[in-house]
């Protein structure tokens, strides 16, 4: 098998027409089988994304085997591509659009996937700063929209016939479309403020959304982004967390 990635505590094959995510040993068993259920909720919408094809176990280690899709990922292609980046950021936002206007009502509510993240970082930021982020989380409306929850252009491939194909469904839920907006903005923002500001402007054109409606997650998306402990990101984000209202 020819390896395709290497990420922290995953390795990413492929082998012929599929494409093997290998877990290593530390890797919580829940988190692999919820990952492929999401999978498999979210391919019975209708969205472009590798179908499913089997859980395993090779060699001790859980595996999800899925389609293998031929091309390169929109970040890539923005990267090698620079002069068209506005009609990438177009399609990138036009494809996350699509996503949250499907619904898959069995997938783990955002809501409270972002009470659990932010309840968990007691060591982190302090008990009066928690009880804001929730009493913020608990007044924002619940929708049940499909949110990827790692949205970027790096989880994107577009074969060779220019085609989408959405990948990386594992912290996927239902709920607010802003939410996950902001979610995408932040992870924007952390590398490129400029291109992040590009987004979020575009995003709220295309879907009539106030900014300052997406502007009030940021601190929520925040805080539940500081749970991966991601070397040089924790000063950053408490800078958002302490944010309570954006300009």
């Amino acid at each position: 098998m020819e390896v395709i990635s290497t990420r922290k505590e995953k390795v990413i094959y492929r082998d012929g027409d599929n494409a093997v995510k290998l877990f290593s040993e530390k890797f919580p068993k829940s988190d692999i089988l919820n990952e492929a259920l999401n999978q498999s909720r979210v391919e019975e919408t209708g969205l472009p994304i590798p179908a499913l094809k089997a859980v395993s176990v090779i060699n001790g280690q859980w595996a999800i085997t899925m389609e293998y899709v031929e091309g390169k990922t929109l970040a890539q292609i923005m990267q090698e591509d620079p002069a068209h980046l506005d009609q990438y950021m177009e399609q990138f936002v036009d494809l996350q659009i699509e996503v949250q206007s499907k619904k898959a009502p069995l997938l783990n509510k955002l809501k409270d996937k972002m009470n659990r993240k932010i309840s968990s970082l007691g060591n982190i930021i302090d008990a009066t700063t928690r009880y804001e982020l929730h009493t913020r989380l608990e007044s924002m409306p619940k929708h049940n929209k499909v949110c990827h929850g790692d949205f970027n252009p790096s989880n994107i491939i577009i074969d060779p016939d220019g085609n989408p194909h959405i990948i990386d469904w594992s912290h996927a839920t239902q709920g607010n479309a802003a939410a996950d907006a902001a979610r995408t903005y932040l992870l924007f923002a952390l590398k490129d403020k400029e291109l992040a500001d590009k987004y979020l402007n575009l995003f709220c054109q295309k879907t009539d959304t106030a900014k300052q409606y997406v502007q009030q997650w940021l601190p929520i998306v925040a805080a539940s982004q500081m749970v991966k402990k991601i070397e040089g990101e924790e000063e950053f984000l408490k800078s958002w967390v302490d944010v309570v209202d954006y300009q």
